[in-house]
């Protein structure tokens, strides 16, 4: 069963890559004016910029930071590379509480040239190594299981189920799940993952986007809610029942709508929200 239609913008937060032709501060500007509620800051929008200063002014406009993305990348093949990704995390967590963001999301990481069983223990390692850092500001991580598809060099965490265990294994509330449908909709096991995740108390974080058909690029082609074949209200609905009732994020990797008028590209996200999620 689906859930009650969306019926206002009050739970929609918009990424800053979703309309990543606009500056940030742009951005701010035209989502409060468009009456958006949240807004998620991706990393490479801070660059030059004071991140306190940036969460000084999203507030001003009347905009929620629900979180900082990205951290993760813990796996690699020598040492130094792992050290780098450590320092890089505890980078992205300071720039979180500079920010106002409650929450980093993380893209776990992969290394191609190794077992997917060794760049997840990494990934457990790096996780546990930047934890008191993120327990002492009062902060969360959310673990963001990918497709199998990007196994190779973006997530050795490729279903959900594998993202529980690895929340279960930790034991920290600090650490939870971002459930993504672009990246989840095709597990058979879903519904039951995501029952498992409010068990846990651990669903930080729910993003929406559609999965095009044809798609013609793995990482750059996510289509607006309605535009594919996934079920969004449906999956929706399983968050909902496992007790989450934050944020809708939309969060569109699209070289196409990048392309276009983002005034005009705005106006669709906002339609294809409240008609299909």
């Amino acid at each position: 069963m689906n859930p009650s239609p969306v019926n206002d913008l009050s739970r929609l937060c918009l990424h800053t890559i979703t309309t990543k032709p606009w500056p940030i501060e742009v951005a701010a500007e035209k989502y409060a004016q468009a009456g958006i509620k949240g807004i998620t800051v991706w990393r490479q929008a801070l660059e030059g910029r004071d991140p306190y200063k940036v969460g000084e002014m999203l507030r001003s406009y009347g905009l929620h930071v629900v979180s900082l993305c990205r951290g993760g990348f813990f796996p690699a093949s020598s040492p130094a590379e792992r050290r780098r990704a450590i320092c890089d995390n505890l980078q992205a967590i300071d720039e979180a509480v500079a920010l106002g963001a409650p929450l980093v999301v993380l893209v776990c990481g992969a290394e191609p040239t190794q077992s997917l069983g060794k760049s997840r223990m990494q990934i457990k390692i790096g996780i546990e190594t930047v934890l008191a850092q993120v327990e002492s500001h009062g902060i969360k991580l959310a673990i963001e299981p990918l497709h199998p598809m990007y196994a190779d060099t973006r997530s050795a965490i490729n279903t959900l189920a594998k993202a529980n265990d690895m929340v279960e294994t930790i034991g920290s509330n600090s650490v939870g799940i971002a459930v993504d449908v672009y990246h989840l909709w095709w597990d058979p096991e879903l519904e039951e993952q995501i029952h498992r995740c409010g068990e846990m108390g651990s669903l930080f974080a729910f993003h929406i986007s559609d999965w095009k058909y044809p798609l013609e690029d793995i990482l750059n082609d996510r289509g607006l809610m309605g535009e594919g074949c996934i079920n969004i209200k449906q999956i929706r609905g399983w968050v909902e029942q496992a007790g989450f009732h934050g944020y809708h994020e939309v969060e569109i990797f699209s070289n196409r709508y990048w392309a276009e008028d983002q005034d005009v590209f705005l106006k669709k996200i906002l339609h294809a929200y409240l008609n299909h999620s």
